[in-house]
């Protein structure tokens, strides 16, 4: 009604706008109906954000000498040389085989041990908790299927990575429901975009006065786009949040990229105890510790049996190939070189590049938020829109564009306020100058 509408904060109406806007894009993009599919099938055809629209670009306009461009994708500082290893490419016949669908024994252990360690697990996690898919996407998609029905809603921080829409809602039909974040000063605690339970509790009563059903809440630790750390007492108190029978999709793929020495992650598996143990399952993958994304493997821990056994009968839609599995199996493994070798050097060149990176963004007056972790700075560019509205930040993420400056703008991560973009500076220096130097030129 138009009196409910007239109650909405400021910041839910501007995320309304936002995801207007999106839909717009999409929408004036989309290819026309097909009679050979389905609803659904023409849905999940048309379905192409600015997340999406940027990825493709990237993909027919990759960068050499002659088509310089710069990748709002994971790329690399340090490549795994150990995966050059002869016993790495090693193919017994078992494991041309089919395997177990939550994953082999032998890669389920080397995951558990390798959480232990590098999570600071309180006591040994243990294998059969484990279940391994292709990508942390496949997990998603699986977790919202499994615990959720068609038009429930998972809770999630706004601004957040906006390809886990697409993840819970293509195949399960599950919506995510946004808990927006302030980009202005006016917080309590003077931190931009910061989260609070008061803010997941002021969206989970707008929820149910929208009458949708939430099951589950997202929370990723390190943060994407905003690349903040959460300290253990937040993620404690939204978890104790949590504990009102929905679960904690706990998501810390940037883990290991803390590049700042005085600053420390926190895993959830480190906590002593959670609120609810039952429902709160963690995932972590290889694609950003490792640069490996196109090994597509995600891995899910959770002590939630009834979710584990789930899961597997999706497992055969979502597979890793036995040859991967015994890869990535021995470089996890392989902890005296990962310890000594491959993260001080990959924490050392994050370090440098995101030092270049945000000393740059000073020399042009340009705010953005000061992170120790990730691979991306988030960057106010509110200053150059020629007027505050998402049309104008589209604008502009269209000539950068041009330029084949791939920047993400904040609408593709549900930002509420608009001329923010996610910067990724885990590139070569030389790449990072010229995107720089052409992002000046538009």
């Amino acid at each position: 009604t138009a009196t409910m509408k007239s109650e909405l904060h400021p910041s839910v109406k501007t995320c309304t706008s936002s995801e207007s806007v999106l839909a717009t894009v999409r929408g004036a993009k989309s290819p026309e109906a097909s009679v050979y599919l389905s609803n659904r099938g023409n849905s999940i055809r048309q379905q192409q954000g600015i997340l999406q629209a940027g990825f493709a670009h990237y993909g027919a306009n990759r960068y050499d000498i002659d088509n310089p461009n710069v990748s709002q994708l994971t790329v690399s500082l340090c490549f795994p040389m150990q995966l050059t290893r002869s016993d790495m490419l090693h193919v017994d016949p078992a494991l041309l085989q089919y395997g177990d669908w939550r994953g082999h024994t032998f890669l389920r252990e080397a995951v558990a041990e390798f959480l232990t360690h590098y999570c600071h697990s309180p006591k040994l996690l243990k294998a059969d908790n484990v279940v391994v898919m292709n990508g942390c996407s496949a997990l998603f998609s699986c977790i919202a299927a499994v615990i959720c029905d068609p038009k429930d809603a998972i809770l999630i921080p706004s601004p957040f990575y906006g390809a886990i829409t697409e993840d819970v809602q293509l195949y399960s039909d599950v919506k995510l429901f946004h808990a927006p974040l302030e980009s202005e000063d006016g917080n309590e605690d003077g931190r931009l975009f910061h989260l609070t339970v008061s803010k997941l509790e002021e969206a989970m009563q707008r929820a149910k006065q929208e009458g949708v059903n939430i099951r589950a809440i997202i929370l990723v630790n390190p943060h994407n786009p905003l690349a903040e750390i959460y300290t253990p007492n937040e993620m404690l108190s939204f978890l104790q949040f949590a504990k009102r029978c929905i679960h904690a999709i706990i998501d810390e793929v940037y883990m290991l990229t803390v590049f700042d020495e005085s600053v420390t992650f926190h895993s959830v598996l480190s906590l002593e105890s959670l609120p609810d143990p039952q429902r709160t399952h963690i995932m972590w993958g290889l694609s950003k510790d490792f640069a490996m994304a196109g090994n597509r493997i995600g891995t899910l821990y959770t002590e939630n049996q009834d979710l584990v056994e789930a899961l597997t009968k999706l497992g055969s839609f979502h597979g890793v190939t036995g040859t991967s599995q015994h890869q990535v199996a021995q470089l996890l493994q392989d902890r005296e070189w990962i310890s000594k070798e491959f993260l001080p050097e990959n924490r050392r060149r994050l370090k440098a590049a995101h030092r270049y990176l945000t000393d740059e963004l000073q020399t042009m007056d340009i705010h953005y938020l000061d992170s120790s972790a990730t691979l991306y700075v988030w960057a106010d560019f509110r200053k150059f829109l020629r007027s505050p509205s998402f049309e104008e930040e589209l604008y502009m993420w269209r000539c950068f564009l041009k330029h084949n400056v791939v920047l993400s703008c904040g609408q593709a991560f549900s930002c509420c306020t608009p001329g923010w973009f996610r910067i990724v500076f885990a590139d070569q220096q030389d790449h990072l100058q010229l995107g720089l130097s052409l992002s000046i030129q538009e």
